[in-house]
């Protein structure tokens, strides 16, 4: 009898073990499970042509640091072979496939011009309401794109509390718009710069390696990464994005710390990691440069879809 018992009891041990095992999988699975598929084309506007970018920096970036996102904007224009796969210009034509087929011919990043105010002559404490009369500076061309960067010790309305980018028009007469982006190796790397960072918040994985060996800067690739790609397909508010006009997910921005397959909140997915620096990354680019760049949302699937 006492063998029995203990052979019932042992059985129900192993019941409930095996129910929060079943558990815990379910909700893990709901954690990455897609969105519905809301995120459509409101036949608005969007960026096509030869989209040419012009650069402002403002506050002081070292030359390596500029390189590092010029040889980005440089490989959004390159053919998809230019570099060994994955690479970053193959990246740039998923966008296009995704959702510019039957809206726009093509659609090619040009990087433009380059102009530098290291002085920070609006100050080191911008507003939102800034931002636009900045990327006025720039110069940007009819239907292109002022990417206005920010360096580290210059605080942006919003940045690290509610946004590590922005982008919004310049001069919609003009089919203008901009980016916003900012180094935030000093004041919110947990949550601008991750996965290179331990996270501000939930589970503490070990960060990651960045590729280009700056946290900052392989963070703001990241993030003008995602600007750019909602200033091309939603560069007036009424293009491709899903949810409130206002605060609207776009084509990046709805798959959030999405970067390879088997992603999950915490966890960045199944990276390439390069064998000499141990860095991870999932797109090569420019002068043998690797990136991180997110996932971009598939409407057709709803899903996000990964370079690897």
């Amino acid at each position: 009898m006492a063998k029995q018992n203990l052979l019932i009891l042992l059985l129900m041990v192993l019941a409930t073990n095996m129910a929060a095992a079943s558990v815990t999988t379910r909700k893990l699975m709901f954690l990455v499970q897609p969105q519905p598929n809301q995120l459509t084309y409101h036949n608005g506007s969007v960026l096509h042509g030869d989209i040419p970018v012009s650069v402002l920096w403002y506050g002081r970036f070292t030359a390596a640091q500029k390189a590092i996102v010029s040889d980005f904007l440089v490989f959004l224009y390159a053919a998809p072979r230019a570099a060994p796969a994955p690479s970053v210009s193959q990246w740039w034509s998923s966008i296009h496939q995704l959702y510019l087929t039957g809206v726009a011919k093509i659609a090619r990043v040009v990087l433009s011009g380059q102009v530098s105010d290291e002085a920070c002559s609006l100050g080191k404490s911008l507003k939102l309401s800034q931002l636009p009369a900045l990327a006025a500076r720039a110069r940007p061309a009819k239907g292109g794109i002022a990417l206005v960067l920010t360096a580290q010790d210059v605080a942006v309305e919003g940045f690290c509390m509610s946004r590590c980018g922005r982008h919004g028009p310049v001069d919609a007469k003009a089919d203008t718009a901009y980016v916003w982006a900012g180094n935030s190796a000093t004041q919110c790397p947990g949550q601008c710069a991750w996965p290179f960072h331990q996270p501000a918040y939930g589970p503490q994985s070990t960060p990651l390696a960045p590729p280009n060996g700056d946290v900052g800067m392989d963070g703001l690739v990241i993030n003008v990464a995602s600007m750019v790609a909602g200033a091309v397909t939603n560069p007036f508010g009424d293009g491709f994005y899903q949810g409130d006009r206002a605060a609207p997910l776009e084509a990046a921005t709805a798959c959030p710390g999405v970067y390879g397959k088997g992603a999950y909140p915490g966890y960045a997915g199944q990276l390439l990691v390069d064998s000499a620096t141990g860095a991870s990354y999932n797109a090569h680019g420019a002068h043998g440069r690797k990136y991180l760049l997110p996932a971009l949302f598939d409407p057709a699937t709803s899903a996000c879809s990964t370079l690897v």
